[in-house]
């Protein structure tokens, strides 16, 4: 549960938590099943891909600075001082951000907080691991994947406050510590290479009480919607539900562009 909601079990809405009982164990017969990527997100999303979809352009390093709201509808978007215009636009800023870009919006993120997400990248001599991923319960770490052929593995820990204040190097020894209790095999390997990944602010924390408080990908601006894990997406601020926001804001685009399509997938597919 903490790793599905990325938050602690006394902090979390029990909606999340049903939500997630239900899909993962009783959504299907075969619900209990995860896929992982084989490849890395960004060679999904390469830019070099968005060029088969259509006339996409993609521009890199250019911060939005301004959305200009006039009489209820977007003008322009600034952005290295230069005026970009549209019919439509699909704002998917982290919510701290969105009041100072687009004050006109009326847009209320006040007691929105962040849970943090923690990476341990760790690199051994030798396999440790012969399974593709493995969960440890009780324990710090949540999640063990295996890279490079059980050499290196991958481990997350959601909801990661605890490790925030902790040197890298107390990091580093908490995780072996805890991958040695459950793999024989790295007891006596060395260890050639560690990396610690803090990600403060990782997704909207699904405190009781927030989940009213997301916003909806339509808004007071008629031609402005919102994405982001932290609108409402009917999941938790998950990637699973920044994707669905994507998704429903594609669709209230569509609408307004008099064109409606339903792009949403059902929860289990």
């Amino acid at each position: 549960m903490v790793s599905a909601i990325s938050e602690e079990m006394d902090s979390t809405a029990a909606s999340h938590g049903f939500q997630v009982f239900r899909l993962g164990m009783l959504g299907s017969g075969d619900s209990y099943e995860m896929g992982v990527p084989s490849v890395p997100l960004g060679e999904f999303y390469a830019v070099e891909r968005w060029k088969k979809v259509g006339p996409v352009e993609i521009q890199l390093r250019s911060p939005v600075e301004r959305i200009m709201i006039e009489n209820g509808i977007v003008r322009s978007v600034i952005t290295r001082g230069e005026e970009l215009r549209a019919d439509h636009y699909i704002c998917a800023l982290p919510f701290e951000r969105v009041p100072e870009v687009a004050p006109g919006l009326d847009l209320d993120v006040s007691g929105f907080e962040y849970a943090p997400i923690t990476g341990i990248h760790l690199w051994f001599d030798r396999p440790v691991i012969d399974v593709p991923q493995a969960t440890l319960l009780d324990r710090t770490i949540q999640w063990i994947f295996n890279k490079h052929e059980g050499r290196a593995v991958q481990l997350v820990v959601s909801a990661s406050r605890s490790l925030l204040e902790m040197p890298r190097g107390d990091v580093i020894a908490l995780a072996i510590r805890e991958l040695e209790e459950f793999l024989p095999a790295a007891r006596g390997a060395k260890l050639e290479k560690a990396h610690v990944v803090k990600e403060v602010k990782a997704v909207l924390s699904a405190r009781p009480g927030m989940e009213s408080r997301r916003p909806l990908s339509r808004t007071n601006v008629r031609n402005l919607f919102l994405a982001g894990d932290w609108t409402r997406s009917g999941w938790p601020a998950i990637m699973e539900g920044a994707v669905r926001s994507g998704y429903l804001a594609a669709e209230a685009a569509s609408e307004a562009l008099g064109q409606p399509r339903r792009f949403l997938l059902a929860d289990i597919a």
